[in-house]
């Protein structure tokens, strides 16, 4: 796979950090936001592989960037990867709908986090190439 950028949007610094080094230490490029507006923007500018916010932010949701980028022509192909609270839980049919293609609840660890970036992307790239 020759582009590895993803997008990691939270507004816990800590989170974005830690998940930072984790995916750059496996080759990839990671660029970051801690609001949804900026990820929207940032997503359109930089056409990240896969995008990983959390739920619940100021300015933008994870859920309201997600349905942004779903209405956008350039963007709505983007597998995205939602952290939650682990007391909050997305509906399976809002999951379904948006198209989001993993949920992750915090505390999570940025191992499991990789497994699940390179699982889509491997999909992605298996559907793009049939």
């Amino acid at each position: 796979m020759a582009d590895k950028r993803v997008l990691i949007v939270d507004d816990e610094i800590h989170i974005v950090h830690v998940v930072a080094i984790k995916l750059r230490n496996n080759g990839y490029e990671v660029i970051s936001a801690d609001n949804g507006a900026e990820a929207f923007d940032l997503a359109l500018r930089d056409k990240p592989n896969i995008i990983v916010t959390d739920f619940q932010m100021p300015v933008m949701t994870g859920l309201e960037l997600v349905e942004k980028l779903r209405q956008n022509e350039e963007t709505k192909d983007i597998p995205v990867i939602m952290l939650t609270a682990r007391s909050f839980a997305i509906p399976q049919e809002q999951q379904e709908s948006l198209q989001i293609s993993g949920c992750l609840s915090k505390p999570f660890s940025p191992k499991e986090l990789l497994g699940n970036i390179e699982d889509i992307l491997y999909e992605k790239e298996l559907v793009t190439d049939n």
